[in-house]
């Protein structure tokens, strides 16, 4: 029995006046709710492309993928950092030099 037949019968089963308060009872009421919760999730996870036994390696695959790039752009903003404070610290200790006379000191 697939989702959309459960659903259609718990619906039916509802709707039946067998004594129940308001067409069904809150078990009956409970089990519809999950079951068109699950089968509209399975809807969703169909349509992006995510309902196949491969679903839970793909999306293991993007998260390592998207770990990598973090990783990648964190090393790439440190390198450029460090970097920038050798280049900071090149041109402080130029300026010292400078300023001492050591240009003419070579001379």
């Amino acid at each position: 029995m697939t989702r959309e037949d459960m659903l259609a019968r718990l619906i039916a089963q509802a709707s039946l006046p067998n004594g129940m308060q308001d067409g069904g009872d809150l078990v009956t009421l409970r089990a519809i709710v999950e079951e068109s919760s699950e089968l509209g999730a399975a809807r969703v996870l169909d349509r992006l492309g995510l309902g196949d036994a491969n679903a839970q390696d793909d999306i293991d695959e993007l998260r390592e993928l998207l770990s990598a790039w973090r990783d990648a752009k964190a090393s790439a903003w440190k390198a450029i950092i460090e970097w920038a404070v050798r280049a900071v610290m090149a041109l402080l200790l130029i300026g010292i030099a400078v300023r001492l006379g050591v240009p003419e000191m070579l001379k």
